[in-house]
């Protein structure tokens, strides 16, 4: 089998009806230093994402898991919520043998992180055990040995929205029981027919439990279970919780998800998925400062002042290097400008949107604001070299890129405590 390694350095709702997660991720793995509190682990955990189906059921010629949001597949989406948890180890991305290079290409792109692309087999236990198989194998790129996770997470890869609490929790659960599983209540009664047709008895349905992704487990458990476990199972089994307990007595521990959890199964969850995108995308942006003491002091600002917003902001000094990948996954910006070299900082924020080439179906925002000394006019008076901001405005919404100007204009009496709090720091 052959496995591809891409190492880059770079509320509640009616259980039936989407919910909506509480922030979905805009930015690329490792880029806040905001984890939540007490959530690190002192042991190796990576995910399966098995991603072979063909949806069928959404009635597309195109896998789900392939459908563009935003100018981005879905499975773009879901590999993010895991890679911006820090301990995260490896994805396995277990894909159809025929959308092998469509995945390589998707990581790539998108500049998706700590993932190997995997050749999946002809039924999910089969891809599964695929994703499994190069999990316990050693790249040959690697010069450092990578031991074998602990812990797995296999998770499917049309549900985008899950988050790093509820993964923490499948994980601690795994390696002290051997295995865990997400279960959600039942939203419809089920009931057994006879084979004529006709009802046979139905369910009582407080007592249980849809199972329901992601499940976590022990990589011994869940490796010696697949090696275990009969043709039969692999050809028609898609429960991992059952070959554990069958094949290994390890009885999962079962925690009640969040209503986040559900999957993109039909054509109509293609729709709400990306409503969903498109709302938690425009609560999220990415604040460029140039390094500059002012600009950081500005932006931390800011995101305090958003936070009772839920809000997002991420602050960077650029958008070169690792930080590139903002230029494809996010949609909101806001450059901060100190002095008088403003109209560079915003032109480069725009030329680097442009050359990343990205598919602006939706049109990314550019907030300039710029932070003016004592002795400039201020924002009642003449604006610094309004023609030019609007002339880059104009030439930015033909490409399809809305940008906006703030000047802030700030007292001597401001400068001076801002200067003598940085001597005193």
């Amino acid at each position: 089998m052959e496995v591809r390694h891409v190492n880059m350095q770079s509320d509640n709702r009616e259980p039936e009806r989407p919910a909506h997660p509480r922030i979905f991720p805009a930015r690329e793995a490792g880029k806040s230093d905001r984890q939540p509190a007490g959530r690190s682990v002192d042991f190796s955990v990576s995910v399966v994402l098995p991603a072979g189906g063909t949806g069928e059921r959404t009635g597309l010629q195109t896998p789900k898991q392939f459908c563009s949001f935003l100018g981005r597949p879905l499975i773009s989406y879901t590999i993010q919520a895991f890679e911006r948890v820090s301990w995260i180890q490896t994805i396995a991305v277990v894909v159809a043998e025929e959308n092998v290079d469509l995945m390589m290409d998707v990581v790539r792109r998108f500049q998706h992180r700590r993932v190997r692309v995997v050749p999946g087999g002809s039924t999910r236990h089969r891809s599964i055990y695929n994703g499994l198989l190069a999990l316990g194998e050693k790249e040959e790129e690697e010069e450092e040995e990578e031991e074998r996770p602990k812990v797995v997470i296999i998770h499917d890869a049309v549900r985008p929205f899950v988050e790093e609490d509820f993964l923490y929790q499948i994980a601690m659960a795994a390696k002290e029981q051997g295995a865990a599983g997400a279960i959600r209540p039942l939203v419809s009664t089920v009931i057994a027919t006879t084979s004529e047709g006709y009802l046979d008895h139905s369910l009582e349905r407080v007592k249980y439990r849809a199972s329901e992704m992601p499940q976590g487990f022990t990589f011994d458990v869940i490796y010696r279970a697949y090696q275990r476990c009969s043709e039969s199972d692999f050809e028609f089994g898609t429960e991992c919780l059952h070959l554990a307990l069958q094949y290994c007595g390890t009885n999962a521990k079962l925690i009640e998800g969040p209503p986040t959890l559900w999957k993109v199964t039909y054509k109509r969850d293609l729709a709400a998925a990306e409503s969903i995108i498109k709302e938690t995308l425009s609560r999220s942006a990415c604040v460029v400062t140039g390094g500059s003491t002012e600009a950081v002091s500005l932006a931390e600002a800011l995101r305090k002042a958003v936070g009772a917003l839920e809000m997002e902001l991420d602050v960077v000094p650029d958008l070169t290097g690792d930080n590139a990948g903002y230029l494809l996954t996010g949609w909101n910006f806001i450059r901060v400008s100190v002095g008088d070299s403003w109209l560079p900082e915003v032109e480069a924020v725009l030329v680097a949107l442009k050359e990343a080439n990205r598919a602006l179906l939706h049109p990314p925002v550019v907030v300039w604001v710029r932070l003016s000394s004592a002795d400039e006019p201020s924002v009642s008076g003449k604006v610094a070299e309004p023609a030019a901001i609007v002339d880059l405005a104009s030439t930015a919404k033909l490409g399809n890129i809305l940008l906006y100007g703030i000047q802030l204009h700030r007292s001597q009496t401001f400068w001076d405590l801002s200067r003598k709090k940085r001597r005193q720091d």
